[in-house]
């Protein structure tokens, strides 16, 4: 008799793991695309249109590439409700696939640390747009998985995280550099980690890299004719540094001596970035990149060997700011004339549902959405740091060190990478901010649960 209560037990509570997979199955992917399904059409960014007309216009333009472009053209049959699906399944599939490998797996566990980053994150609203961003953090991830713990995955699951996390690299440059510092640091740590980190594992993930480098080249290659990177980084460069004020003194120190064509202009110089590259500004009186791309790659150059110390200070500033920066939301609640255009340009199918959504109507309140999602972010963002500074100070090394370490190695190196190449913008801190949330998360279950995973004492 005892022995068919057992039985009745174990039925029961596979019959209850089995519910549990099919409601995280169905509503998980509708959770993560809610913004866009209230919205009723995909959110759009100022950076969409540019993307979107990669395919159509066949040459390149700085910081827009070609790969997430072609992504964004297979979805346009669907309304792009495809792109958005392939976001919200690679999400989930990242998600449980990080909590198996921390021996966390449970459907309940899945769907309620799930519900937790809709909520609270951005998360919801990355997987709702048709930007790069959501691909930032689900690469971090990856990447995480792939080398630390590609002995616990299948071969399919390892060939799978190799071509997303290529993939992901391609679609944006600070994306690939910050995969790159990650890699970098974990041949650098190695020596030090007995072992943790496999030497295969980071093969593997700096091949990704090389893959993405390549996949961007090709599509660059198919779309234009020229075997050559996404232009623009010293324009966006020339931004920030115009922005810090950096170019006027520049400018002001030479256009004596030299003939610039920004010269007549030293003194009208707008305040920021956005205004001057994407503006109606003397930038596109004097060509745009076509015109100024040589006389900005000149200026930044000269400028970074003459003034080095306001350049390093510079820096500084804007790399903490950045860290702070995490708001939801940004270039979405704004008018993107620019994407509009390409739609209706390009798109014409797309004006009716594109004009009838909430977004296009100002319905979006970030400011009372943010109210959350920051005091979340910083919160979690401090709570990875502290989790990684402990383990440190108690010379212990487990799993949940190492990633705690990777997150908080992703959220400097983007902070450095973004500042200092474009400026601080929230969108850059909001697409990695959930990572420290799920982070953050992922210890709070584990303190809780009491999961006691054995642990490496680091080497004195």
């Amino acid at each position: 008799m005892g022995g068919i209560g057992i039985n009745t037990q174990v039925l029961r509570g596979r019959a209850t793991d089995s519910a549990w997979v099919w409601l995280s199955a169905a509503a998980l992917p509708l959770m993560l695309i809610a913004p866009a399904l209230w919205n009723g059409y995909p959110l759009l960014q100022w950076d969409t249109g540019g993307y979107l007309a990669r395919w159509y216009e066949g040459y390149l333009v700085p910081s827009r590439s070609t790969v997430f472009g072609l992504y964004l053209h297979y979805g346009e049959g669907s309304s792009f409700w495809i792109n958005l699906g392939i976001q919200a399944l690679a999400t989930l599939w990242i998600v449980q696939l990080a909590l198996r490998v921390f021996g966390m797996l449970r459907p309940w566990r899945l769907t309620a640390i799930s519900l937790a980053l809709t909520l609270t994150t951005a998360l919801p609203w990355l997987a709702s747009t048709l930007l790069t961003d959501i691909f930032t953090g689900l690469s971090v991830l990856a990447l995480f998985i792939l080398v630390v713990h590609g002995r616990r995955i299948s071969t399919i699951e390892k060939c799978s995280l190799f071509a997303f996390t290529a993939f992901a690299a391609s679609t944006h440059s600070a994306t690939l550099a910050v995969l790159l510092g990650l890699c970098c640091a974990g041949w650098i740590a190695r020596p030090f980690l007995r072992g943790r980190i496999a030497i295969s594992g980071l093969l593997q993930g700096s091949l990704t890299l090389a893959a993405g480098a390549a996949m961007l080249l090709s599509a660059n290659f198919a779309l234009s004719g020229q075997l050559a990177w996404t232009p623009g980084g010293y324009g966006v460069a020339f931004g920030r540094m115009l922005q810090d004020g950096i170019v006027k003194q520049y400018l002001g120190d030479h256009c004596p001596q030299q003939k610039l064509k920004l010269c007549p202009y030293r003194n009208e110089l707008p305040a920021t970035a956005d205004q001057f590259l994407w503006g109606n500004s003397m930038f596109n009186t004097l060509g745009r990149f076509k015109g100024l791309n040589d006389e900005m790659g000149f200026i930044v150059t000269r400028s970074l060997a003459e003034y080095p110390l306001r350049q390093a200070e510079a820096a500084i500033v804007a790399t903490a700011q950045q860290l702070v920066s995490v708001g939801t939301g940004e270039g979405t609640n704004v008018w993107i004339g620019h994407t509009y255009g390409i739609i209706e340009r390009y798109i014409p199918s797309q004006i009716k549902p594109m004009r009838a959504a909430y977004q296009q109507h100002w319905n979006i309140d970030f400011a009372a959405i943010n109210r959350l999602h920051v005091p979340v972010a910083l919160a979690s963002m401090l709570a990875v740091v502290a989790i990684f500074a402990i383990a440190i100070w108690r010379r212990r090394l487990d799993d949940l060190t190492l990633l705690a370490a990777t997150v908080t190695l992703t959220l400097l190196g983007n902070a450095f990478v973004c500042a200092v190449i474009s400026g601080p913008h929230d969108r850059y801190g909001a697409r990695l901010a959930w990572v420290a949330s799920f982070v953050a998360l992922i210890a709070l279950v584990r303190y809780f649960a009491g999961h006691d995973e054995s642990e490496t004492s680091l080497p004195p």
